[in-house]
């Protein structure tokens, strides 16, 4: 195959921060390695940095990355800020300079974008239509379902029906849709989407990076004067209105006369600051905001236990991330969180932990204090080989390679289709 050129219009790219951005810089160095050119327009960067930095990009428009085969186009725009109208009236700003920019550009052979915001769909339809290319999104979070679960709408709300819209004109004008759940698939073949259309691609973690850590090697048993003799009970992520993570601290506080069973929270989110209120209160509560990614292997290999969570009703529009990280660690899992969902048939699939009903505090109160002995009388606890499953469904390698060939293919298909035209038009 000879040149393959991929137009992306990202809301954010680096130096911004937003969970997917080692997703995007593994995807996009393995693609320019395998003879991919890259061009992006983004708009000058705002999430995740400060003003120094704002400030030093606004001077840069134009870069050449990896290898100069991912050429970003900057334009200019105001920061994002907290208000949600004010957050709204800039993506529709960004998409208009996009749609703008992103038509004409010259030989694109597919276009690419993933779902934050959801609005990127629609854009990435509407230049299609222009440049007359194949288009593959890339299902991160499903809208507008993810806002009907953070209660930020309900089913059948204006906000609710323009999100439909926008996720059908998404659907239909993509020629593959990536997800990266068996549940995301069920869910949109249920809207109508053809499931040969559809490719599942879990996220994933690089291995060379997460892996056990002894505990006697772990620094943030010294760094935080955890004692390495307790049972610890890990939480590592956001309190927020989805995660249901208040849980934790309401379990802990059962378990305080268990003077050996320590619970380590590492936490961020809007409720957060309510979380640490509340563990001041508890003798057997460590917390601490969330550690930079490069610690995750000691975040996740600290515990004897590790928590999910969510609230009922909301696990089965996504798959926490963080699960691959855990498992990684060879770290068994308890998760308060809805049976059916994707976590939940990967935890019995992979034998990496347990899921209970969730917002249960009974039930998760009792599933630890059942590890605690099982390790007290020396049992094996319930994971078998959690690494070996992550390397098998989530490893960089062979996830970044599906998303090659999906592309690859694709633009074979398109170029054989464009060649079968011409032949029968001549």
């Amino acid at each position: 195959m000879s040149r393959l050129k991929i137009l992306q219009m990202s809301a954010y790219f680096e130096p911004e921060k937003i969970s997917s951005t080692h997703l995007a810089k593994d995807l996009f160095e393995v693609l320019t390695k395998e003879g991919f050119e890259i061009e992006d327009f983004v708009p000058s960067p705002c999430r995740g940095i400060p003003k120094e930095t704002r400030t030093k990009y606004k001077k840069i428009k134009y870069e050449e990355k990896y290898d100069k085969r991912y050429i970003v186009h900057r334009f200019s725009m105001f920061p994002e800020g907290r208000n949600s109208l004010i957050r709204a009236i800039r993506y529709v700003l960004v998409n208009l300079i996009q749609y703008y920019k992103g038509s004409k550009a010259k030989d694109v052979d597919v276009i690419f974008a993933a779902s934050t915001p959801p609005t990127q769909g629609l854009l990435c339809g509407m230049v299609k239509r222009r440049l007359n290319v194949p288009f593959v999104y890339n299902l991160q979070d499903i809208f507008p379902d993810s806002l009907v679960n953070a209660k930020m709408t309900r089913k059948g709300s204006v906000l609710w029906k323009i999100g439909r819209k926008i996720e059908d004109f998404t659907y239909k004008s993509a020629d593959k849709i990536i997800v990266i759940s068996e549940g995301f698939k069920k869910n949109i073949i249920e809207k109508g989407v053809p499931e040969s259309k559809i490719e599942v691609v879990s996220n994933w973690i690089n291995l060379d990076e997460v892996y056990p850590i002894e505990r006697i090697n772990n620094r943030l048993i010294s760094e935080f004067n955890i004692d390495a003799n307790k049972f610890i009970v890990l939480y590592a992520g956001n309190f927020g209105i989805t995660q249901g993570a208040e849980l934790v601290l309401d379990v802990a506080e059962q378990l305080s006369s268990y003077k050996d069973i320590q619970f380590v929270i590492f936490g961020g989110g809007a409720l957060f600051e309510e979380a640490v209120e509340k563990a001041k209160l508890l003798n057997n509560v460590y917390i601490h905001e969330l550690l930079p990614l490069n610690r995750v292997s000691e975040v996740y290999s600290l515990g004897d236990v590790a928590l999910i969570t969510c609230k009922k009703g909301t696990g089965g529009a996504g798959l926490p991330s963080k699960i691959w990280s855990i498992m990684a660690c060879n770290t068994p899992i308890i998760a308060s969180f809805d049976k059916e969902s994707d976590l939940a048939y990967i935890l019995s699939d992979s034998g990496a932990g347990i899921t209970l009903e969730p917002e249960n505090k009974e039930l998760l109160a009792k599933e630890i204090l059942n590890l605690y002995n099982m390790k007290k009388d020396k049992k094996t606890l319930y994971h078998v080989a959690s690494r070996k499953y992550v390397y098998a469904y989530a490893s960089k390698n062979i996830c970044v390679s599906k998303y090659s060939k999906i592309l690859k293919d694709i633009i074979e298909e398109s170029r054989t289709d464009e060649k079968n035209l011409h032949f029968k038009r001549g």
